[in-house]
């Protein structure tokens, strides 16, 4: 299946716990999606978040955030700046 990183901006000192909890949201909704979030990361000093995912398509891995966020997209990192379609290579 093809994988997905996508970024997110967030309020610098977001706190984790923040984070995790908008994490938990995507993997109550993801399977109803075809999607399966894998790992995700956080830059505390940038507000950066990427978020790495194997989903069908570009569409459902943010199909997943939207439903996640329960609409409240003007809460800042909740929908992705940019979703890349990635290959792993050793």
């Amino acid at each position: 299946m093809p994988r997905f990183l996508d970024t997110h901006t967030v309020p610098i000192g977001t706190p984790p716990e923040e984070l995790a909890a908008g994490h938990a949201r995507d993997l109550a909704v993801q399977a109803k999606h075809g999607v399966r979030f894998l790992k995700y990361w956080y830059d505390a000093a940038t507000g950066k978040v990427w978020c790495l995912s194997e989903s069908p398509d570009r569409e459902a891995h943010l199909a997943v955030h939207r439903e996640a966020s329960g609409g409240d997209w003007g809460m800042p990192g909740t929908i992705p700046d940019d979703i890349f379609q990635v290959e792993e290579h050793e």
